[in-house]
């Protein structure tokens, strides 16, 4: 399926970079894990890094009932969500050919507070096992109280950009032939360290499978 670009959501600069296989929007924002949620406050931009969690074309944002950004958000202003993730800097010949390996989708629309009790838990669910696929079933449930803390807004992903840059350095023609210079890249590749256990635990933990095995 393909992604319909809307006049906001259509990319103009480095169009050749435009992805537009839906599958593209969601791998992108499957493989992250922070999003930046962008609002309107008082007539003046605010951006903030939201935790976050999608299931088919619905994107759930989450925080405190206190933060503003949800707050705001939650009155059907229009959002945009955007996910970056850097794969390498490109070391090109000419400092102005200089650029980025990236992956990175922008989402626009009006996000909608989820309420209903079923809703609202099955989101949390959703959100927690993208950040921390395993925990829902192994810890603590939340609680009344915890839920009534806790603001949730489902995002549609009908309106949405991938723009994805990948490869060697693009060079001009006569840097590439006066080989005067190294060019290339830098990969940036992210990987989980060991588990390091609470100090406040008492006895002998075993680090639970779904933290030791996670990729």
């Amino acid at each position: 399926m393909t992604l319909s670009p809307t006049p906001r959501s259509t990319i103009r600069r480095g169009s050749n970079r435009a992805a537009t296989d839906r599958a593209d929007l969601h791998a992108v924002l499957d493989a992250a894990l922070v999003c930046h949620l962008a609002v309107v406050v008082d007539d003046a931009p605010l951006v903030l890094p939201t935790g976050y969690g999608r299931d088919g074309d619905t994107l759930y944002l989450h925080g405190s009932t206190g933060a503003r950004s949800l707050r705001e958000a939650a009155r059907g202003v229009p959002v945009c969500v955007a996910v970056t993730l850097l794969d390498g800097v490109v070391y090109a010949r000419s400092v102005f050919d200089h650029s980025m390996n990236y992956r990175a989708a922008v989402v626009h629309g009006t996000a909608v507070p989820v309420t209903d009790p079923d809703a609202k838990a099955h989101a949390l669910r959703v959100l927690t096992e993208h950040i921390a696929p395993g925990s829902w079933d192994y810890a603590r449930q939340p609680t009344p109280k915890e839920l009534a803390a806790t603001s949730v807004l489902a995002l549609d992903l009908a309106e949405a950009s991938v723009k994805i840059r990948s490869g060697p350095p693009g060079d001009e023609e006569d840097d590439v032939a006066a080989n005067a210079r190294w060019a290339g890249v830098l990969p940036l590749r992210t990987s989980w360290g060991a588990a390091e256990s609470d100090p406040a635990l008492v006895g002998d933990w075993d680090v639970p499978p779904h933290v030791v095995n996670r990729t």
